[in-house]
């Protein structure tokens, strides 16, 4: 192997993003414990860590009650870091989810992450019924603040407190797929993980911010970039690109209004596609990588090449969950 791409493998640990996907004909409960299955082999194959994202209303995601999946994945493994990747801060309270977060690290000491997003994680009107209010995104750095100072110990008089929660600390990161991310992770001294997954364009420049604008804090002293990447990896290259074609689907029907859940691969799916679903598809997959073994290696080696990155985090959705363990498994060897 060249040495260059040796370096940049060894040089950001590996990490996993699920969503506990929903296939064809599946149901959550099947989910949950495909989920559970993945993490353990994370674990066994040396997975820094096991994320799970907050979604709603959404047919192929089951790990909407983000908190509960983290729990049912932590008391099934055991040494594994799992957090959340993310969970939407505006729509809870900060002292719910302190309290949620300060019981998972009282049942899984050192093991628990809190990754924070802004977006709902859900359409608008899906939105609404979770009682999020318009504004809400607006407050998302002072909700921050308070989570994070709710998490401290608490202070003498001091009356709302997070009771488990105080004085945990769970490592908090912001999560982005936009440049306002970027900043705040940068303003306010935390690590800062970056969907290049789902909104490729400003990866760049959303790093190069951070970076220069970072201000050490207690909880970071210098700054962390974590990239979600798009990894599918199997035995060929055409083999990876069949596997792949369940997220196309997936991502066509989201964009047009009516998400599916996981559907099985179709060879012949791309040519059904409009050319603006293959102009949104090229932008959602400008940083994907997928192929055999040889050239998902020299994809990863060329993501943190050209990033970076300290760690990147792989989104895998495949149909099957064989297969799904199988490419995690492939990227791992390398």
């Amino acid at each position: 192997m060249d040495a260059s791409i040796q370096a940049s493998l060894r040089r950001a640990p590996l990490s996993v993003l699920d969503l506990s996907p929903i296939v064809a004909g599946g149901t959550p409960a099947q989910s949950f414990r495909n989920s559970l299955d993945l993490a353990r082999h994370a674990e066994r194959l040396g997975y820094h860590r096991f994320w799970v994202a907050e979604h709603h209303g959404i047919p192929g995601v089951a790990s909407a009650a983000t908190a509960v999946v983290i729990a049912h994945v932590a008391g099934g493994t055991s040494s594994i870091r799992v957090g959340a990747g993310g969970i939407m801060l505006p729509n809870h309270a900060p002292l719910l989810i302190a309290e949620q977060f300060g019981t998972l690290e009282a049942l899984f000491p050192g093991r628990i992450d809190l990754g924070l997003g802004r977006a709902p994680g859900s359409d608008q009107v899906t939105a609404r019924a979770l009682r999020r209010d318009r504004a809400a995104a607006d407050a998302f750095p002072h909700d921050v603040a308070e989570l994070i100072a709710l998490m401290e110990p608490s202070e003498p008089g001091q009356v709302v407190r997070a009771i488990p929660g105080e004085g945990t600390r769970v490592p908090i990161w912001i999560l982005g797929s936009s440049l306002f991310g970027a900043q705040l992770a940068a303003a306010m001294g935390l690590p800062f993980a970056f969907a290049s997954h789902f909104a490729p364009m400003h990866m760049m420049q959303a790093i190069e911010i951070y970076r220069t604008s970072f201000r050490p804090s207690e909880r970071c002293e210098r700054p962390r970039v974590m990239l979600g990447a798009t990894v599918v990896a199997a035995d060929t290259d055409d083999e990876a690109r069949l596997l792949l074609s369940s997220l196309l689907q997936t991502f066509v029907a989201l964009r047009r209004g009516h998400p599916i859940p996981v559907p099985p691969p179709d060879a012949d799916f791309e040519g059904t596609l409009t050319p603006l679903d293959r102009a949104q598809l090229d932008q959602i997959l400008s940083h994907a990588i997928v192929g055999g073994p040889a050239r998902v290696r020299d994809g990863l080696a060329s993501l943190i090449a050209r990033t970076g990155a300290d760690e990147v985090m792989v989104a895998t959705q495949i149909y099957d969950h064989a297969a799904r363990v199988h490419s995690f498994e492939i990227v791992a060897a390398i």
